[in-house]
């Protein structure tokens, strides 16, 4: 089935490796076949991967986009896993972090992109949380990443 993918104007995005830019007027792309897309917004670089679920998103990121050699980065992942295993004791923190490895073995690049983002997002509330004190961090969007399934 064809994917359809709107590009806003200038924004920058990869296929198959390839980065490209997005003209004036933006762009609309209809893949026919598999191929590896990312947009502009889903991408983000090594210094930016500054949290454990970023780190792990990055390492998500590397083997999506690298699918050749994707096992080099596997090993990294999994510490990266284990480790935010090993701080969390929130159920719902855990089996996100299951579906996402469930998603990687399966070589399910984007969906585990897709989990690991809601993971950044709790994640995010949790050191504001923690900061300031604030009200307690939700975990809807954790569970919501998995209704998607």
């Amino acid at each position: 089935m064809p994917l359809k993918v709107n590009i806003k104007p200038g924004e920058k995005f990869v296929v198959n490796g390839a980065v490209m830019v997005a003209g004036n007027k933006g762009a609309s792309l209809i893949l026919q076949n598999e191929a590896t897309i990312l947009l502009g917004k889903d991408i983000i670089q090594e210094e930016e991967a500054n949290t454990p679920a970023k780190r792990i998103y990055f390492s998500i990121l590397l083997m999506y986009l690298d699918d050749q050699d994707s096992k080099q980065y596997y090993p990294t992942f999994i510490r990266l896993i284990e480790d935010f295993m090993e701080a969390t004791s929130f159920n719902q923190v855990r089996k996100t972090l299951l579906h996402i490895v469930q998603d990687v073995n399966a070589a399910k690049y984007y969906r585990a992109l897709k989990t690991c983002k809601a993971l950044i997002g709790y994640e995010t509330e949790v050191l504001a949380y923690a900061q300031d004190r604030g009200a307690s961090p939700d975990l809807t969007a954790l569970e919501a990443a998995h209704d998607d399934r």
